[in-house]
């Protein structure tokens, strides 16, 4: 039975009155907010690997119709694949968030339906079907049309790519820094209705979350291409295929590492500015005053996980340097958490969330540095450290990626729509615990299922180009690592 299927399954046995009562089953505010946040965590590694993927595709096409290399061209077909493969990922993984919309936040649709509802269908209708017609042409064109559209067609994939991530940012950054509204009464239900579309869709937040989103797709999918072009090398020293892309990969990661680096510095202390609670949350500042900044924070006993306070962890700290990041003052007075009026979000998510996205950036950047360094010097690819280490870090990109998105979506909880409207006033009245706890176990199922094709279908073209570079690919095939056994 599908997630679909259990979803309207639910709601149908909920309004005959036959609905099935289940022992522990979840809060429909807990079970929605769940269900919300497993779909836009495995939906976000399709997505991000569309846009990161994007502006290497391009490259690669101009190079191919540039220069004629026959390596260009291999890695042209090989990675759109991949991008087709993703961008039907992405749309079976994302139709269903949209259900939920009205399934499960029912009364958050519709108090905010005239702001979500345009930008939405300026996604679907501009540029989902810009991208998808020119994908058409990239994947069955190449000897179908001129070289001049062929390349053109790239560009054109890559914006709706790009376009498709801006119109869900316009909307996601609304929610987190709202204006352009007025909240009016209809059929004594009180919505919010635009009065400055302008104002609205270019928010304070859309610059700073779109930036930073996009290169973290780029840095993303670099590290994806360095990890596979890696493997390649590793097996076959002679294939100037995956030497290219290794070279390009890594120059990518230094960039956009060091790029995000700075970028997240400075989008820090508007997050200080605009949402101060999820501020105090990723430092887990709960008294009013200056704020240290924890570079290594370890938990003393096991609850400490679940609510990390300075006293409870053990941390090597920076005095006043979170005051710093906050307002470029060290002495800056950083409002803890325990002054706000509202409950603060789930702590220990966004704390740990947190660090696990910044460590990772710092891992990013000496890599990309490394690799860099051996690109300029020589050796890069007979560096077996350098090569392992690609090959290891080819889906942290994702994982700091999501952990990220945690930050965001997290760290402004309670509300839906920062101070208008409460995540628990969003939820759908209607929806009972049992259909809420029941659609969330389907959607797991569903898209670990999903997951599961996605990586033998992935495994499948690794297969198909390793015999093209000389290399069968058993079962057992992997690195060689450090105090690791056959047999593990």
């Amino acid at each position: 039975m599908t997630a679909l299927s259990l979803l309207y399954g639910g709601i149908h046995l909920g309004a005959v009155g036959l609905e099935p009562a289940i022992v522990g089953a979840l809060s429909p505010e807990l079970a929605s907010r769940a269900q919300f946040g497993w779909a836009i965590s495995v939906h976000i590694i399709f997505a991000a690997i569309s846009v990161g993927l994007a502006p290497f595709l391009v490259y690669f096409v101009v190079q191919e119709v540039r220069t004629g290399a026959e390596r260009y061209a291999r890695l042209r077909a090989f990675w759109t694949k991949l991008f087709a493969l993703c961008f039907i990922m992405g749309t079976v993984t994302g139709i269903p968030m949209g259900f939920m919309f009205g399934t499960n936040f029912g009364a958050f649709s519709e108090a905010a339906g005239e702001m979500i509802g345009g930008p939405l269908s300026f996604e679907a209708q501009m540029a989902f079907m810009l991208e998808a017609v020119f994908l058409g042409v990239l994947l069955f064109g190449r000897e179908r049309v001129s070289e001049r559209f062929y390349a053109f067609s790239s560009v054109m994939v890559a914006l709706g790519a790009w376009l498709s991530a801006f119109w869900i940012i316009v909307v996601n950054s609304w929610m987190q820094t709202p204006q352009g509204y007025e909240v009016v009464m209809e059929d004594g239900l009180p919505v919010t209705q635009l009065v400055d579309p302008a104002a609205a869709f270019l928010n304070p937040r859309l610059p700073w979350m779109y930036v930073h989103m996009q290169n973290a797709a780029i840095l993303s999918v670099a590290l994806l291409i360095a990890g596979v072009a890696a493997y390649f090398v590793w097996k076959n020293r002679e294939s100037e295929v995956w030497k290219t892309a290794l070279q390009v990969a890594v120059v990518v990661i230094f960039v956009s590492a060091m790029f995000q680096a700075v970028h997240g510095d400075l989008y820090t202390r508007h997050v200080a500015e605009t949402q101060p609670h999820k501020f105090a949350a990723m430092e887990a500042h709960y008294e009013t005053g200056s704020a240290d900044l924890h570079i290594i924070a370890i938990p003393t006993e096991l609850e400490s996980f679940t609510d990390p306070t300075a006293d409870n962890l053990y941390t090597i700290s920076i005095p006043y340097f979170a005051s710093f990041l906050a307002e470029g003052d060290p002495t800056a007075e950083i409002t803890g958490l325990n002054d706000f009026a509202y409950d603060p979000p789930p702590v220990a998510w966004v704390f740990w969330s947190f660090r696990i996205m910044v460590g990772l950036g710092f891992w990013f950047i000496a890599l990309g540095a490394w690799g860099t360094y051996r690109n300029w010097r020589g050796g890069l690819t007979e560096d077996e450290r350098l090569l392992k280490a690609c090959m290891l870090s080819a889906p942290l990109g994702f994982v700091a990626l999501i952990t990220g998105w945690y930050v965001a979506e997290i760290g402004r909880q309670p509300w839906v729509i920062q101070d208008v409207m409460t995540t628990a006033q969003g939820v759908s009245p209607p929806l009972s615990s049992t259909e809420a706890t029941l659609t969330l176990v389907g959607f797991v199922v569903g898209y670990l299922l999903l997951l599961g094709v996605f990586g033998y279908v992935f495994r499948r073209l690794i297969r198909k180009e390793g015999k093209r570079v000389g290399v069968e690919i058993d079962e057992d095939d992997r690195p060689d690592l450090p105090g690791v056994s056959a047999d593990d």
